[in-house]
């Protein structure tokens, strides 16, 4: 409780329940915004204690599992009151929050502390397949729905779409079920992490060998205090005190997310804004808070191979795992979720994911890597900050309100 400054906004967890019965929604949303931000960061250090008497392998699992908790909870939450577009804002949000600021942030604060850092290209450009796969996934709706536009009736071609998205989702669900048995079993050994010194750079710039002869006691000693900062780390709870942790965690992010997005829609009404932007740039912020301490820690750190893990891992945890449920749950409760993306948040997406690709195909990066990734995401931001949700709301545009249609099969 103590291990973090951000434990300090817990005091917003009971002023933004209270705010629920008696304030505002202006209010209430940011309390509780603002309360769900220490909770996913101790859903993070509880996991990763967890994660410490699991190994890496399956501690990296549980770690990016966890870490999208928050995620699946508001998103469950936002479904069951049939807000798609938050959903579906919220989902691809996570992946670009994810892959570019994360990331970019990753590489852009371990690269000003090392001159270049470097990670298992392999285990890297996996993950980045994967997440082409996915986003392949979102394209076909969007690409079906433009080539048959106007040439079926609309009930005809949002029943389509939802049968294309529901079988499309269980093969998703598959091949993250393969990914994980490649990744626990048949090829555990790639996702191992190599020893310290095998990717060790200093941080000096390069010198001449006299300059380097000189400098090579100090050169010494900054290695040792490196090889002291990295020591083993020991769980400091038991397994039924985290346990207990993370039953208490989850029932007040799952309290404070239903305040949350209750808010949503008077908010977006009271500050003008839409409600594809809170879903795909603001929600995820509380959403991705514990993956970006974590990430850019063990950046600053120079445990690069962790960062990925938890940047990329986590952005193609949420497209293979988290978005097909999402849907699965959907047709079980009644609600249209699909798989269709307009063709602008589609692009947007694939060109996150290709930009990503290209990136870390060497298996090194720097500051300015990340500067550009950083760069990227904010471009994002401002464009969707001017999207209106007509265009992803709108029938000509979209099928998110096929809800409203009677669906027949034909």
């Amino acid at each position: 409780m103590t291990g973090s400054w951000l434990n300090v906004l817990l005091i917003f967890i009971p002023f933004g329940i209270v705010s629920h019965f008696f304030w505002g929604p202006t209010a209430t949303f940011v309390l509780n915004f603002i309360a769900i931000i220490p909770l996913a960061k101790l859903l993070g250090d509880v996991t990763e204690d967890i994660a410490l008497r699991t190994g890496e392998v399956v501690g990296g699992l549980l770690n990016a599992t966890f870490g999208n908790a928050v995620e699946l909870i508001v998103s469950i939450i936002a479904l069951s009151q049939n807000l798609v577009v938050i959903v579906q804002s919220s989902m691809l949000g996570s992946i670009l929050s994810n892959l570019l600021l994360v990331l970019g942030m990753c590489f852009w604060l371990g690269g000003y502390r090392f001159k270049e850092q470097v990670f298992n290209v392999t285990v890297a450009q996996t993950s980045a397949g994967l997440l082409f796969i996915a986003t392949a996934s979102l394209l076909m709706p969007a690409a079906f729905y433009g080539s048959t536009l106007y040439t079926v009736s609309s009930a005809a071609e949002v029943h389509d779409i939802l049968a294309i998205s529901r079988a499309t989702s269980i093969l998703l669900l598959v091949i993250y079920a393969s990914y994980l048995f490649f990744q626990l079993r048949t090829h555990k050994q790639l996702f191992l992490a190599p020893p310290p010194e095998a990717f060790h750079f200093s941080r000096r710039t390069t010198r001449s060998r006299i300059n380097d002869a000189e400098n090579s006691s100090t050169l010494t000693e900054n290695e040792q205090e490196e090889e002291e900062e990295e020591e083993p780390e020991e769980p400091i709870m038991s397994g039924w005190l985290a346990g207990m942790m993370l039953f208490f965690i989850t029932v007040f992010v799952a309290i404070c997310a239903e305040f949350l997005v209750s808010a949503i829609e008077a908010v977006v009404e009271q500050w003008n804004i839409s409600e594809t932007f809170v879903g795909l740039i603001l929600l995820p912020i509380i959403g991705n808070a514990a993956e970006h301490v974590t990430a850019v820690s063990v950046a600053w750190k120079n445990k690069m191979d962790l960062a990925l893990g938890v940047a990329v891992g986590s952005s193609m945890q949420i497209a293979l795992l988290v978005t097909p449920i999402m849907v699965i749950i959907g047709w079980g409760i009644g609600v249209n979720m699909s798989l269709y993306f307009n063709m602008y948040e589609t692009a947007i997406m694939f060109i996150a994911v290709v930009m990503v690709n290209y990136l870390i195909m060497d298996g090194r990066s720097n500051w300015l890597e990340g500067l550009m990734l950083c760069s990227v995401y904010l471009i994002v931001a401002i464009s969707f900050f001017y999207y209106p949700d007509a265009a992803a709301n709108d029938l000509d545009t979209g099928v998110n309100l096929g809800n409203n249609l009677s669906i027949t099969p034909h």
